[in-house]
C-alpha cells in the first residue's frame, strides 16, 4: 500500500510517499481501507515532534480517517468487514490502509459521505465537549469563538447556536467572517482590523462574554480574557497561532472567571459513555441539517504534504481533506 511517511522530524516538505507493507489487525484492532482522511492542526505538530503524542520514526501522519472495515482482529465484536467507520488514528491516516484499536473507531451514518465523516468526529466532538462538559454553555449566554472559520471554530459556531447561545465569531479576514456568518454567527469581529477587546465591550454593552472558545492562543488570549463577564469560562482548545499565551492570574481572580483546558482525546478515552452520547447528539443534529460541515479544499494522497502545509499556514476555511480512494 501507499503511505505518506515522516522519516525525519521537520516541516511538511520533508514528508515522502512510500510503498509499504499492508498492516494486519491484532487483537482488538480493525484494518480500515481509508477512503478519506482529514487534516487537523496537530498533524503539523506531530511531524515536527511538537505534539504531546510522539510516535517513533518512521511513521505516517494523519490523525483522523474514514473508510470501510476490511478485517477485524480477535475479540472485536462491535464491527465487521464492510462497516463504514470513522477512526481517530492520532497518526497513520494518510495511507491507503490503517490499523487502529476498535475503541477508537465509530460507526458513521449511511447518509454521511466519507469525506464529511473523515473530518467530523474530531472537530465537532471537540467543540461539543468544550461547550457542554467544560464550558457549561447555557441558552441566552454569549459565546466568543476565536478562529471562527477554521474546522473546530466553525463547528463551535454551529454548536453554540444549537445550544441557544448568542455567537460572536472572530476571525482575521472578511472572507473568513462571511463563512462564519453563513454558518449561523450572530455578530462578527475582524481582529485583523479591529481591536478585539474594544469590539467585544461594544457588542456586549460593556458586560463582556460568558464563554470564550479559543483554538488560536497567541496575542488574542489577553484581550479576549479581559473582555469576559463575571463567572466567565475561558476554554483553552489549542494554539494555532503558534505561541502559548501567559494570562496574568489576577485577571481570573478579579473577574471570578475560570481558565479551563479542553483535551478531547483524553475525554473520549476516560469518559466513553459521555462521548458516545455527544456523538449521538452530533449525528442527530447532522441528520436534521443543523450541522453543515464545510470542506474548502481536497487533495489527493500524492499531495497530502501540501494539505498539511495549507492547514499549517492557516489558509483553511472549514476542513481540508485528503481523498485516498
Amino acid at each position: 500500500m501507499r503511505a505518506l511517511m515522516c522519516e525525519v522530524h521537520g516541516l511538511p516538505e520533508t514528508l515522502v510517499l512510500r510503498d509499504v507493507q499492508t498492516p494486519q489487525p491484532g487483537p482488538g484492532e480493525l484494518l480500515l481501507r481509508v477512503k478519506a482522511a482529514s487534516v487537523n492542526f496537530p498533524d503539523s505538530l506531530i511531524i515536527r515532534n511538537l505534539y504531546q503524542t510522539k510516535p517513533p520514526l518512521p511513521f505516517t501522519p494523519g490523525s483522523e480517517a474514514a473508510g470501510v472495515v476490511e478485517a477485524v482482529g480477535d475479540g472485536v465484536t462491535a464491527f465487521k468487514p464492510g462497516d463504514r467507520v470513522a477512526a481517530m488514528t492520532t497518526w497513520g491516516g494518510f495511507a491507503e490502509q490503517v490499523v487502529k484499536d476498535a475503541t477508537r473507531c465509530f460507526l458513521i451514518p449511511d447518509a454521511m459521505p466519507f469525506d464529511i465523516a473523515s473530518g467530523f468526529t474530531m472537530v465537532y466532538g471537540t467543540a461539543l465537549h468544550a461547550l457542554k462538559q467544560r464550558g457549561r454553555l447555557q441558552p441566552g449566554e454569549t459565546l466568543l469563538v476565536l478562529g471562527a472559520a477554521g474546522g473546530v471554530g466553525l463547528a463551535a459556531v454551529e454548536i453554540g447556536k444549537q445550544m441557544g447561545a448568542r455567537v460572536i465569531a472572530a476571525a482575521s479576514s472578511p472572507e473568513k467572517l462571511a463563512l462564519a456568518r453563513a454558518h449561523g454567527a450572530d455578530d462578527l469581529i475582524d481582529y485583523g482590523q479591529d481591536d478585539l477587546k474594544s469590539a467585544l465591550k461594544t457588542l456586549t454593552d460593556g458586560r463582556g462574554v460568558d464563554v470564550v472558545f479559543d483554538p488560536v492562543g497567541g496575542a488574542l488570549a489577553d484581550p479576549a480574557f479581559r473582555a469576559m463577564a463575571w463567572d466567565g469560562r475561558y476554554l483553552v482548545v489549542g494554539f494555532a497561532a503558534g505561541d502559548i499565551p501567559a494570562i496574568p492570574l489576577n485577571l481570573p481572580l478579579v473577574k471570578g472567571a475560570a481558565i479551563i483546558g479542553v483535551f478531547w482525546g483524553a475525554f473520549l478515552t476516560r469518559e466513553g459513555a459521555a462521548h458516545a452520547a455527544n456523538l449521538a447528539q452530533l449525528y442527530d443534529w447532522y441528520a436534521q441539517g443543523a450541522l453543515r460541515p464545510e470542506i474548502s479544499h481536497r487533495f489527493p494522497l500524492e499531495e497530502a504534504a501540501a494539505a498539511i502545509r495549507w492547514v499549517m499556514d492557516r489558509k483553511a476555511l472549514g476542513k481540508v481533506v485528503v481523498e485516498i480512494a
